[in-house]
């Protein structure tokens, strides 16, 4: 497997925590920290504005050696998810706990997802995998 790809998504959350550009940015800085992974760059955070007034908020990423971790916000509804990706195992429970302890939501619905299930983690797996697909297209 390669990892897993933690989604979150929260409800109830107070308006004025959504829509600060520099707590998102704070957040997302601190994050790999948190959970014992590598920042390769500053967090990038801005607001937005969409075609319905309602629907601005702030997106924000930091990129990490593992892979990224991503914040959207919906400010006037209260709304904003959470994108965990990593090439590695790390603390769901903790990494939760650290987004529901800054953005104080009603309540969350989180998936795990196992991605990269056939992933090969060596180089000689991945030329037994390419060579078994090779002969299965010969023969196809």
């Amino acid at each position: 497997m390669f990892g897993p790809h933690l989604i979150l998504e929260a409800y109830g959350c107070p308006k004025e925590l959504l829509g600060d550009l520099t707590r998102i940015s704070e957040v997302l800085d601190a994050y790999p920290q948190q959970l014992d992974m590598t920042k390769i760059m500053p967090p990038y955070v801005f607001k937005y504005s969409g075609t319905v007034p309602d629907d601005w908020g702030v997106s924000g990423v930091v990129l990490i050696a593992e892979s990224h971790i991503s914040i959207h916000t919906f400010a006037e509804k209260g709304f904003v998810t959470l994108d965990i990706f990593s090439c590695r195992d790390f603390d769901v429970d903790a990494a939760i706990a650290y987004f529901c302890e800054h953005f104080k939501p009603e309540r969350v619905e989180q998936q795990l997802i196992m991605r990269g299930r056939e992933f090969p983690r060596s180089a000689p797996r991945a030329a037994e995998i390419v060579e078994q697909e090779r002969l299965r297209v010969a023969v196809g």
